[in-house]
């Protein structure tokens, strides 16, 4: 997995997680990577700073002071919040409706997805909407064969 920091052309930045740069690339080039602030599709790479890697021990000494210091400024109960732009909870409208969309009108085929998915590809069956498990190998190998999968979107609970 790559991360990278985008920008679109009102120059909006933000950050986004990609299997490889050639997935940025296919995702972008189809319109599939948009602004969360303004929604546009015409995304590009940022200028990142690299990270440089040191020892091990100088990360953990580092990670656990910056953890104290974040523990020490905030109250036992204290928990993460953030508050959610209308436009990024208009996008989780969307992605709600699309996983019940999808859940209500595919089959579930469980742990057999990658072989009703291969069936379906090389016509051995009849094609349908179908969800169900893959590992993240299986999911691969798909890929690979020129089958595309696409993760169910995964939502945290409404009252989070």
């Amino acid at each position: 997995m790559i991360r990278y920091s985008l920008a679109c052309k009102k120059g909006h930045a933000f950050e986004s997680w990609f299997q490889d740069s050639a997935a940025f690339e296919k995702q972008a080039k189809r319109g599939l990577v948009s602004c969360p602030q303004c929604g546009s599709s015409e995304v590009s790479k940022a200028i990142m700073a690299p990270q440089v890697s040191d020892s091990k021990r100088r990360r953990k000494a580092a990670t656990k002071a910056a953890a104290e210091t974040i523990m020490a400024d905030k109250p036992a109960d204290a928990a993460p919040v953030a508050i959610v732009s209308p436009q990024e909870q208009a996008l989780r409208t969307k992605l709600k409706e699309l996983r019940e969309h999808l859940l209500k009108n595919a089959d579930h085929v469980g742990t057999r997805f990658p072989e009703e998915a291969r069936k379906m590809h090389y016509g051995e069956i009849e094609h349908r909407s179908i969800y169900g498990e893959a590992s993240l190998e299986q999911a691969k190998e798909l890929a690979e064969e020129g089958i595309e999968v696409h993760p169910l979107p995964m939502l945290p609970e409404e009252r989070n």
